[in-house]
């Protein structure tokens, strides 16, 4: 459904949710569960299926717990809830101020270092929230067989769009991958990068002010986040290491193991998305 066609069909409801917001003036987003209305002050999520209908209400809660944490930055707050029993299933949420940073943008050791430093920050509140009590009996622990899942997807959807060099290649990532240790030490955001993070300019620098998109949020190994922030480049992914207390090393080699896959994540959303574009590019080098 494209966004005119969106507006059209749910107009008077989001009238209603985001008031003061002309049609005109509103951005719609599609993921594969929801479509996402951007107001000024307000954003809206409309279930795209049963399931994630479904999920609303646990997504909410999840979301009141995270907006009582001392993260430094802003996760949007729930205001209202409309759930699986509801004509249309939806979530109010605060809008979250800021951007993603652009492509390009963190280059130069002083950005670098600026960046690192914010990041490494929000890294150490979610591994001290992994330590708290009350947040481990709200926030769910990453499924145990959540890797062993994602590798038999690639082994019955993907090898078969591969060459025989890409799929060693590919076996050879997802048995790394597989050997990771199941870890729940830290509150993981699950894709803590690019469009998730977003910043204002400071004096000319990125100012890190919020974090959206919280589904995937679990008690789980930090590595992934890190492995996430990595996608700014190796040299801040180097800086925030370098102001992570202790050694380093088995966080390093986790990191390296889920960063080894990151093609392979995407190649299998788009291939279950139906994206040919996302499927060939997460394919390169695999056929």
């Amino acid at each position: 459904m494209d966004a005119d066609a969106l507006l059209g069909a749910h107009g008077e409801l989001l009238g209603r949710l985001l008031p003061g917001d002309a049609p005109t003036e509103l951005t719609v987003c599609e993921g594969q569960f929801h479509y996402v209305v951007i107001g000024s002050e307000r954003v809206v999520r409309l279930a795209r299926t049963d399931a994630a209908a479904a999920r609303l209400p646990s997504r909410v809660a999840v979301l009141r717990v995270l907006s009582g944490l001392d993260l430094g930055v802003r996760v949007p707050e729930p205001l209202a809830v409309a759930g699986p029993d509801d004509v249309v299933p939806y979530v109010v949420l605060t809008r979250v101020p800021g951007a993603p940073l652009v492509e390009g943008t963190v280059s130069g050791p002083e950005v670098a270092e600026v960046v690192a430093r914010q990041c490494h920050a929000l890294l150490s509140r979610l591994f001290a929230a992994g330590g708290d009590q009350a947040i481990r009996e709200s926030i769910p622990p990453a499924p145990a067989d959540r890797w062993r899942q994602f590798a038999d997807g690639v082994r019955a959807e993907l090898y078969p769009l591969m060459h025989a060099s890409g799929r060693t290649r590919a076996e050879r990532e997802l048995t790394a991958l597989e050997a990771l240790p199941q870890l729940s030490s830290a509150v993981v955001h699950g894709d803590l990068g690019g469009a998730n993070l977003l910043w204002d300019n400071v004096d000319g620098l990125p100012a890190l002010r919020g974090v959206v998109d919280w589904d995937d949020v679990c008690l789980g190994d930090p590595a992934e986040d890190f492995a996430a922030v990595g996608a700014y480049g190796p040299e801040v992914l180097r800086r925030v290491l370098a102001h992570t207390d202790g050694p380093t090393g088995d966080l390093v080699a986790r990191i390296a193991a889920i960063q080894g896959t990151f093609a392979l994540q995407q190649a299998l959303a788009a291939y279950r998305d139906g994206d040919d574009e996302e499927l060939a590019d997460g394919l390169t080098g695999y056929r």
